[in-house]
């Protein structure tokens, strides 16, 4: 923790390891922002003391944050949590919920993008369902009443209940969730089973405040059914925005929210890797993630290093089956990161739950290398059963979950290139 007169901006929190605050803050200008990780007891000596100008408070201090102000915000004697904290010339604390705001923004955004209205327009009347019912839920709720929409909160306990959805719920049109079910690093999770949502013929858009990973296990649970969905990136930046207005005291540019979102999308999202056994993943990958200054993982080397022994070594052994469970394993533990370049082995897609854990934080790249230029030199699948059956099973596989479908330049180096231009990752 920083010394208190060191400190200009920050986030106060018990564990901060996962915040992109201060990325955010320093493309808004409200910068140097500092993480301040407390324990209960150091929390109130901390707000009231120091120098610090600006703070955002998370979980679990939003209330502490409202009860230290000085002067408080209409949203948060409402709701009785804060979680941004301005220190004005004469000393004294004033305290806001930028949650609102920040919620109000994605929800007035998604509604003109996906269901072509206002929000008040689209929600007026309708029942929205909030899942949870915690600090983040009653800033949510708040946002959903301005449109007056007709807001029930689900939560474990109480009449409305998970269980009871369908029976008393099934013509909401909108579902927020709320909780932390699905945050890394325990993803993709989703509160709503899928089939819950499938029986919904009202539904018409999801949202979560989660936004790490980048799309939340309830959101790739709507995006197989086709229902328009979106993840809590747009809110953590605009309440982010609404807090660096008032911690600078100065009007910025509404076009910062789109323009830092697109920014941090880009720079977290992992660039995944997909495609036959020789086709050059693993070589492209190192070239793209030198060229982009990344982080890079082959899933066969991190199995070996996990497992002792090859893939090719461990499928002889052991089985394929074996093996191929083992690697959705340790493909799980790389793909739920963000900002990695990922190459995968080239039976990654012949298991589907592997789909929505390379998908949940990445681009899908296939390179495609035409058949006779693949080497079956240390591949015993394709060895044993032949490229060209390997390549009819799973060429439609790699066709479907691909973003992005790359033709072979010829070189690594090419390779790279020719992905980070088709990404727009080149400047």
């Amino acid at each position: 923790m920083l010394p208190q007169n060191d400190l200009t901006f920050g986030l106060v929190g018990r564990k901060l390891g996962h915040s992109w605050s201060p990325q955010i803050h320093e493309m808004l200008g409200s910068a140097p922002y500092s993480l301040v990780e407390l324990e209960p007891q150091e929390v109130e000596g901390f707000l009231r003391g120091g120098s610090w100008q600006g703070l955002n408070v998370t979980i679990p201090y939003k209330a502490v944050a409202a009860q230290v102000a000085d002067q408080t915000s209409e949203r948060v004697r409402r709701l009785g949590v804060a979680n941004t904290l301005v220190r004005r010339p004469d000393g004294t604390i004033f305290a806001e919920n930028t949650d609102v705001l920040g919620f109000s923004w994605m929800l007035e955004r998604f509604c003109r993008n996906s269901l072509c209205a206002e929000a008040c327009e689209a929600l007026r009347g309708a029942k929205a369902l909030v899942l949870g019912s915690g600090g983040a839920s009653q800033a949510v709720q708040m946002a959903l009443r301005e449109t007056s929409a007709n807001v029930v909160v689900i939560s474990r306990s109480g009449e409305e209940r998970y269980e009871t959805i369908l029976e008393r719920h099934a013509d909401a049109r909108l579902i927020v969730n709320a909780t932390p079910v699905g945050m890394y690093p325990n993803c993709p999770a989703t509160p709503i089973e899928p089939d819950v949502l499938q029986k919904m013929d009202d539904l018409a858009g999801v949202l979560d405040v989660v936004y790490n990973p980048e799309r939340t296990g309830i959101c790739l649970a709507a995006e197989r059914l086709g229902i328009p969905s979106e993840s809590g990136l747009a809110m953590l930046v605009s309440q982010a925005f609404w807090s660096s207005r008032l911690f600078q005291r100065e009007a910025l540019d509404d076009s910062l929210v789109e323009t830092i979102e697109k920014d941090l999308r880009s720079r977290m999202r992992n660039i995944v890797l997909i495609g036959m056994p020789g086709a050059g993943k693993t070589t492209s990958g190192r070239q793209l993630a030198r060229l982009l200054k990344r982080p890079f993982v082959d899933l066969d080397d991190a199995f070996e290093l996990e497992v002792g022994s090859s893939p090719a070594e461990f499928i002889r052994s052991k089985g394929e089956a074996s093996f191929r469970r083992r690697e959705s394993e340790i493909a799980a533990s790389y793909a739920e990161r963000s900002g990695f370049v990922i190459a995968c082995g080239g039976g990654i897609v012949t298991r589907p739950e592997n789909y929505d854990l390379l998908h949940q934080n990445g681009t899908l790249v296939y390179l495609d290398r035409p058949i006779d230029a693949l080497s079956t030199s240390g591949r015993p699948i394709s060895q044993n059963r032949g490229v060209a059956e390997l390549a009819r099973e799973r060429g439609p596989l790699y066709e479907s979950w691909a973003d992005l479908r790359l033709g072979c330049t010829g070189s690594p180096a090419g390779d790279a290139a020719a992905i980070a231009s088709e990404l727009g990752l080149t400047h």
